[in-house]
């Protein structure tokens, strides 16, 4: 198998369960106490050996441009006159994690539009899809791990993770599996959003894909899908009707965190916020301290 070395990270979405915070700021872009989710997106993926890291943009996103940018002259005089040079050089990290490439979303509503939009990026390889508003924790990274099957078996490689309450089930794409070896799984079908009681299983296959090139051909293809979107789930199935087997990788040793609503961003939040050296231990303290 060809080594993967592109990620692709579609970031256009409106977050408008976020609003009015995201209407002028990136959902992508929503601190995790002091770095935005799509930087450890990004992290994980070059933590994976990725090189290549294509950003699918729309209106309002330059600030994700900006962020992975070269720090400015006027930031770095204001640091080096504070004495804050391991500051300049984490913001000088951050610009030369990747080779960044960004592209605009342009066509219909649907989140396999974003991974279309990258084909010209892309080429023939094939790559590795991220979702930008939410990230796993894992040692080794989850890339890496679903990397590695893809490198031994080929086909198509989607992460997978457990969902423990079963009411959650409808938030997912569940997958009916059949067990291959210690956590890896062949994909018979998904089933997006499920009743709960009609779960083919608890295993959600989403958050990172791993896709050869041809699945632009089957985008281009899809009609309208639920929603009249375009789902790249629908392209999945696609490739997997003509005979390119399709595998999951429940993720080991690994912490999902789900920042695409309120609820579970803020979950995300404390839980890092605890974790952080520099301010974990006092904000342990505050919580405890709260009157509830």
């Amino acid at each position: 198998m060809r080594p993967i070395r592109k990620a692709v990270i579609p970031a256009a979405g409106m977050g408008t369960r976020f609003l009015p915070q995201t209407k002028a700021m990136p959902k992508e872009m929503l601190p995790i106490v002091d770095k935005p989710v799509i930087q450890y997106v990004v992290e994980e993926a070059v933590a994976s050996g990725i090189e290549d890291v294509v950003i699918v943009t729309g209106a309002q996103k330059r600030a994700i441009e900006d962020h992975f940018d070269s720090i400015t002259a006027e930031l770095q005089r204001n640091l080096e006159v504070g004495g804050k040079h391991q500051m300049i050089k984490e913001m000088e990290r951050i610009a030369e994690l990747a080779n960044f490439v960004y592209v605009r979303q342009r066509g219909p509503y649907g989140n396999g539009t974003p991974v279309l939009c990258a084909e010209s990026v892309i080429e023939d390889e094939p790559f590795a899809v991220l979702w930008g508003d939410e990230f796993i924790y894992a040692d080794p990274p989850r890339l890496k791990q679903m990397m590695q099957v893809h490198q031994e078996l080929g086909g198509i490689v989607i992460s997978g993770v457990r969902i423990e309450r079963q009411e959650d089930l409808r938030r997912y794409g569940i997958a009916d599996v059949t067990h291959v070896r210690n956590n890896v799984y062949q994909i018979n079908a998904i089933v997006e959003k499920p009743d709960p009681d009609m779960a083919p299983s608890n295993l959600a296959t989403h958050g990172a894909y791993i896709l050869p090139p041809e699945i632009f051909g089957a985008l281009r293809n899809l009609g309208p899908g639920q929603g009249g979107e375009v789902w790249l789930v629908d392209a999945i199935n696609v490739l997997h009707e003509h005979g390119v087997p399709l595998y999951a990788v429940e993720v080991e040793g690994g912490k999902y965190y789900d920042t695409g609503n309120k609820l579970e961003y803020m979950k995300t939040v404390v839980e890092l916020a605890l974790e952080h050296p520099e301010i974990g231990p006092d904000f342990r303290a505050f919580l405890r301290d709260l009157d509830f």
